[in-house]
């Protein structure tokens, strides 16, 4: 009985005892090591600032100790070689044109980690990366690429409004995982994006204009040009040549608003077409599992900027369609006091171009407005983005297609739209929107007819599945051959 009570006394302390070492656990793995920034500027000031508020002491490496009231008040300043041997973690906010004094602390920084955040001006400037011209520096160093795709504006309002995701790049494992505890600890979101190889694209991203909007933009204003001039031809040129009238101010309202239509379903049909060319590309391989032709790929992961392209073109379609009426006020007048005046060509072009920079701005507000909101693919599962993006997609642009057919139908077949034997501009709009729609009734009627044929081959002429017959055979044949 005595050996009984001792031995759950001694179970119930040991157990007291692990649950207090398992309390006080999380209060030593809370503690932050130090990290080092070398650089007051802009950017080190936010970070160290980040950091400080993250837990992290910080220690600034700084050429004179007498710095401004900006720098954190928690943090200390010191000289680079004092403030490099108290921590592990040096994070370098320093251009690459200022690295050379960093060869002379070269004994002090082996063996830590060196964080290189720098960018440069252009693409491409140096024949190799900041971070690896960093690593041929100090090569007894650990040099990890990180925090250069995140502004001082982003730490400081505490990225609700900008990105949260930071590139990581290095070739020593355990220094990459080191920063990106850090860059997690911050309430960022790290990538990896690999060794230190990857230091030069992840500079140049910071760099690049809308990268994947050049060529939905190229071709959006191409073809706008094209229509534009393709409708002064015929609507002002000719007009002016063969009736002898003026109809210059078109240009403002009257022509923006034939060429938005015509823009927005030839855009809205060019996303969609990729889509038949891929279809007819896997049937006539025979397999979906080969990689598409780099200009059909690159067609394909541009869809999405054409159609907001498209939709921009379809409210500026509805703008101008709106305030068409305002322009015919002042011959509403006329025709009501029962006057007769010639068109005034000066308050023509005057009240057209008021209309035409009014819409203008409107448009640019809203475009802000909207690129403000958080995406809403975040918000649906991917069947009911699918729906939306392809049969909702096909159903918008079937209506859209039969829009303009409804409204340009009567242009088709009259000889006088033919100018200089030139079709109207509703004709070719219509080009590509029909190429989807036929492509689509192709790839429809082929697939109903090989399953049609399909069921009708599965079985003979007794009515037994053929299919189900040779199995048994097929399993024999595989195991003889070891398949």
């Amino acid at each position: 009985m005595f050996c009984l009570v001792c031995s759950f006394f001694f179970f119930f302390k040991m157990n007291k005892n692990s649950s207090n070492t398992m309390a006080l656990a999380p209060n030593t793995s809370n503690k932050r090591e130090t990290v080092c920034i070398f650089g007051t500027g802009d950017f080190g000031r936010a970070l160290g600032h980040k950091m400080i508020q993250s837990g992290y002491p910080v220690v600034y490496g700084s050429r004179s100790t007498q710095i401004s009231n900006l720098i954190p008040k928690d943090a200390e300043v010191l000289g680079h070689a004092e403030a490099a041997q108290k921590a592990a973690i040096i994070i370098i906010a320093i251009q690459r044109q200022h690295y050379n004094f960093l060869t002379p602390l070269a004994e002090v920084l082996r063996g830590k980690v060196l964080v290189d955040i720098s960018n440069n001006l252009k693409l491409n400037q140096y024949p190799e990366s900041n971070a690896e011209h960093l690593a041929q520096l100090l090569p007894g160093s650990k040099v990890v690429k990180a925090f250069n795709t995140v502004s001082a504006w982003a730490l400081q309002s505490g990225t609700l409004d900008a990105s949260r995701q930071v590139f990581v790049c290095g070739d020593d494992v355990a220094a990459k995982e080191m920063v990106m505890n850090i860059v997690r600890a911050l309430g960022l979101t790290p990538v990896d994006k690999g060794s230190l190889l990857a230091a030069q694209e992840i500079e140049n991203y910071p760099l690049q204009l809308f990268p994947m909007w050049k060529f939905p933009i190229f071709l959006s204003l191409g073809l706008t040009a094209f229509f534009f001039l393709y409708c002064v031809v015929l609507d002002i040129i000719y007009t002016y040549i063969y009736e002898k009238n003026d109809f210059s101010f078109f240009i403002a309202i009257t022509i923006p608003n034939r060429v938005c239509p015509v823009m927005a379903l030839i855009l809205l049909a060019l996303v969609y077409l990729p889509g038949i060319f891929a279809a007819i590309i896997q049937l006539y391989r025979g397999t979906k599992y080969r990689r598409f032709p780099d200009w059909l790929d690159k067609w394909m992961q541009c869809r999405k900027q054409l159609g907001l392209i498209a939709l921009a073109f379809a409210s500026l379609h509805a703008v101008f369609t709106l305030v068409t009426p305002l322009r015919s006020h002042i011959s509403l007048q006329q025709a009501l006091n029962n006057k007769t005046e010639p068109l005034d060509h000066t308050k023509a072009w005057l009240s057209d171009s008021y209309l035409a920079l009014g819409i203008l701005g409107f448009f640019l507000f809203v475009l802000l407005g909207i690129t403000s909101l958080p995406s809403v693919s975040n918000n649906v599962n991917w069947r009911e983005f699918r729906f939306v993006q392809s049969k909702l997609g096909y159903l918008a642009l079937i209506l859209c297609t039969a829009h303009t057919l409804v409204y340009g139908g009567k242009w088709f077949l009259s000889p006088s739209a033919y100018k200089w034997y030139l079709p109207n501009i509703y004709i070719l709009s219509l080009i590509v929107p029909c190429c989807v729609g036929q492509g689509l009734l192709n790839l429809c009627l082929y697939c109903s007819t090989r399953n049609s044929g399909a069921r009708g081959r599965s079985r003979d002429q007794n009515g037994r599945d053929v299919r189900n017959a040779y199995k048994p055979q097929l399993f024999k044949y595989r195991q003889k051959n070891d398949l």
